[in-house]
């Protein structure tokens, strides 16, 4: 059965990726990093968010940055109407995240190893309603802690979007989203934006700036593809609704327009920078998003 297929251990990259450490002892403290680099690769492409238009045959190639403890890693990024491929170093391996829209199915690749991994719909569902019940542990571990060291760990997971609450619900509670201030307009590379920041409570945890589709060279519409991404990963982890920005309008979003930069903060200190430095269209070979030839097929990390 499914379930039996899913271990506990695969769920550690969904909480590492929004928690990081964290002195909790228990089978949630274990991380993942193969996942959770999967996991920043696939929130680029939702932070890129682009597909080509039907009325191009071409796909488009963007290059995006991200500037976290000083390094700075850059990420290139394959769309079409259908795919989406980004390459990046994950330690000091070559890997792509590819998304197959008609497949509902993501797979990491390991470009050096050869080697790959998939995850299918059903088995983010399956991974996802894990979640909820890890989640709802982790709760009751809370429960038993020292004040000050449960007050530590819920102010962490508040600051992630990770309050008390029911999660398969949706999103959040109320009281843990982020609410979005325009602050005015700035310029990214050679795309205008508007700045926002914003707010979970009195802290502020993000700051972006938001491009409308036609500073871009693109229209609503080809945000589609992005739109299913966004929906796989929230099947996993629904809290992280307000962190895998697409394109939205201020009602679905808090913004509007979608991210060209995105800074992240926590504990009021910069975490991390991501920012959209090029933009083309090209031709891109279907080959592009398929595993290439001869890579072996192994099984997700914690997989029994």
């Amino acid at each position: 059965m499914m379930s039996q297929a899913v271990s506990a251990s695969r769920l550690t990259w969904l909480f590492s990726s929004i928690l990081g450490p964290c002195n909790i002892t228990g089978p949630l403290t274990d991380t993942a990093q193969t996942w959770r680099d999967a996991v920043k690769i696939a929130t680029t492409l939702i932070l890129i968010g682009l597909v080509t238009s039907p009325a191009y045959s071409q796909g488009l190639h963007l290059v995006q940055r991200e500037t976290r403890n000083g390094q700075v890693t850059t990420n290139n990024v394959l769309l079409d109407r259908t795919h989406m491929r980004a390459e990046s170093r994950s330690g000091n391996e070559q890997v792509a995240f590819v998304y197959d829209g008609s497949a509902q199915v993501a797979r990491m690749i390991n470009l050096d190893k050869k080697t790959y991994f998939e995850m299918t719909r059903a088995q983010a569902q399956q991974m996802g309603q894990q979640a909820d019940s890890a989640m709802a542990a982790m709760q009751e571990q809370l429960k038993n802690m020292p004040p000050e060291q449960r007050q530590m760990v819920e102010q962490m997971m508040r600051a992630r979007g990770l309050g008390a609450g029911p999660t398969r619900g949706g999103g959040p509670p109320a009281s843990e989203r982020i609410e979005y201030r325009r602050t005015g307009t700035d310029k990214v590379a050679q795309f205008p934006c508007t700045k926002y920041e914003g707010y979970r409570g009195q802290a502020k945890v993000v700051e972006v700036c938001a491009a409308e589709p036609r500073d871009l060279g693109v229209t609503a519409a080809d945000f589609e593809v992005t739109r299913q991404f966004a929906e796989f990963i929230k099947i996993m982890l629904p809290q992280a609704a307000d962190q895998i920005a697409t394109y939205g309008s201020v009602e679905e979003q808090g913004f509007a327009g979608f991210p060209v930069r995105r800074t992240s903060f926590r504990n009021g200190a910069v975490e991390s920078v991501s920012e959209l430095a090029e933009l083309r269209r090209e031709t891109i070979p279907p080959a592009t998003f398929d595993v290439p030839a001869g890579f072996r097929q192994e099984a997700m990390p914690g997989a029994r």
